[in-house]
């Protein structure tokens, strides 16, 4: 059977526009009144009705969010973030999936438009000005999380990947080590991939160190693409100590292929990963790596979107810090 408003409002002892005034955050009562209520509500197993609920409020409380269709360990603390903070505030989310490149975007949006979503937080895709556009006829709040454009004037939340790049490199060449290699980095990706390149060039430049091309290898930031990229130094007897990769899954995959090489991590070659995701601490052995704060990035963009929602302030760029784990992954050489 449905519970209704009438029904909490019966076991609270209270009128039902008092439980209407609780349910949907507009004042009028006590934090006690207010307590009583959620907790009736809760045990009684009450779920609005959105869809009507909308429909006179005009408002959907739903924020859409927009990510890459990849098995990429990190969503899901980017998820739990926005998560976590639209459902203390009333709202829900609805998660789309726009292909490995972004390429149905598009379509995304056209779905989330039909669902008539409030919000809009688009994850860890590089958008064209084309894609801003249609973004932008949405007119909807929204923001990019671990992702920035070309465009200035489009808001987006994440870390300086150019500074994170070399402070890993700068991490490896402190403990001694001095032929680095770089890998599982797309070399066309101008949000990620470009400023880590430069980030580990200019660590290896400040210290005086040559740099070699041949030190880099391709990648996709995967798994895959990290034992692809120590079986390749491997062919070429590249006279690397250290390695530089530019996520956690990268970095599983190069301990992967050096155990089938007979190469011990970090006795023969060290190790640093980037994002310290969760399987950082449980890989063998432990990765040291540049953490990302994931969650709180979901976190920050989840509250920007609300206040524009709700009170019209403008959504900004930020920032977020990036700081360095150090497990044992990593040996100084003297």
């Amino acid at each position: 059977m449905t519970v209704t408003i009438k029904d909490i409002a019966k076991s609270a002892n209270v009128s039902t526009a008092t439980v209407s005034r609780v349910l949907n955050g507009a004042g009028g009562y006590n934090e006690a009144t207010k307590k009583k209520i959620m907790q009736i509500a809760e045990s009684l197993g009450y779920r609005r009705n959105e869809m009507a609920r909308s429909l006179v409020k005009k408002s959907s409380n739903l924020i859409g969010i927009i990510m890459p269709s990849v098995s990429t360990i990190f969503y899901a603390d980017i998820v739990n973030g926005i998560e976590q903070v639209a459902q203390t505030h009333g709202f829900s989310v609805i998660l789309s999936h726009a292909g490995e490149k972004g390429n149905r975007l598009i379509d995304c949006l056209k779905m989330l438009e039909e669902r008539k979503v409030d919000g809009l937080i688009i994850v860890s895709i590089p958008v064209n000005e084309e894609q801003i556009q249609a973004i932008e006829s949405l007119s909807v709040p929204y923001v990019l999380l671990s992702t920035d454009t070309q465009n200035e004037q489009i808001p987006f939340i994440k870390v300086d990947d150019y500074e994170a790049s070399y402070t890993a490199t700068k991490y490896l060449i402190d403990h001694g080590h001095q032929k680095i290699g770089l890998a599982g980095v797309d070399l066309s990706d101008y949000v990620a991939g470009i400023p880590r390149i430069a980030g580990y060039k200019r660590a290896l430049k400040d210290k005086g160190m040559d740099f070699s091309a041949n030190y880099i290898k391709a990648g996709d930031y995967s798994f895959s693409s990290g034992k692809e990229a120590l079986y390749a130094f491997h062919r070429e007897q590249a006279e690397i100590t250290a390695v530089f990769c530019v996520s956690d899954e990268v970095a599983l995959g190069v301990i992967s292929a050096a155990f089938d090489l007979g190469i011990k991590i970090p006795e023969d070659l060290s190790i640093i990963g980037y994002d310290n995701t969760r399987v950082a601490a449980m890989a063998v052995p432990p990765l040291t790596t540049i953490e990302q704060p994931f969650q709180l990035m979901g976190e920050k963009g989840c509250i920007k979107v609300m206040e524009a929602i709700q009170r019209k302030v403008v959504v900004k760029t930020e920032m977020m810090p990036f700081r360095l784990v150090e497990r044992a992954s990593v040996r100084k050489r003297k």
